[in-house]
């Protein structure tokens, strides 16, 4: 699975994610900044530019983003790649209020 995918598939109390409310872990649970910034930056353009519900893949929602965005192409970009990111499982923080994406560790 990948983020895109989570992203798509994820609810709580039958409602669609709170994207201020996702980050990006490693396997032991340590959050990663740098890939959750860049997560809640290409979500943040998603929620006011696009449809995550109604596209099918992460290149139909880099489609839109490039055709109703000024944003350059090397951002355009590293969205594809956050979104594309394999992930290995998704832990539910509830105390913390959190839904943390797990990536794959590179082997």
């Amino acid at each position: 699975m990948n983020v895109f995918r989570a992203l798509k598939l994820l609810q709580i109390e039958h409602q669609p994610l709170n994207h201020q409310q996702v980050v990006i872990t490693d396997p032991s649970g340590k959050p990663d900044a740098a890939l959750t910034d860049l997560l809640a930056d290409c979500l943040s353009k998603i929620d006011i530019f696009a449809d995550l519900t109604s596209v099918d893949s992460v290149a139909d929602i880099i489609d839109d983003l490039h055709l109703l965005t000024p944003l350059p192409y090397d951002v355009l970009e590293e969205y594809q790649k956050i979104l594309e990111q394999p992930i290995e499982s998704v832990n539910l923080a509830l105390h913390k209020g959190l839904v943390e994406l797990v990536y794959q560790p590179l082997v």
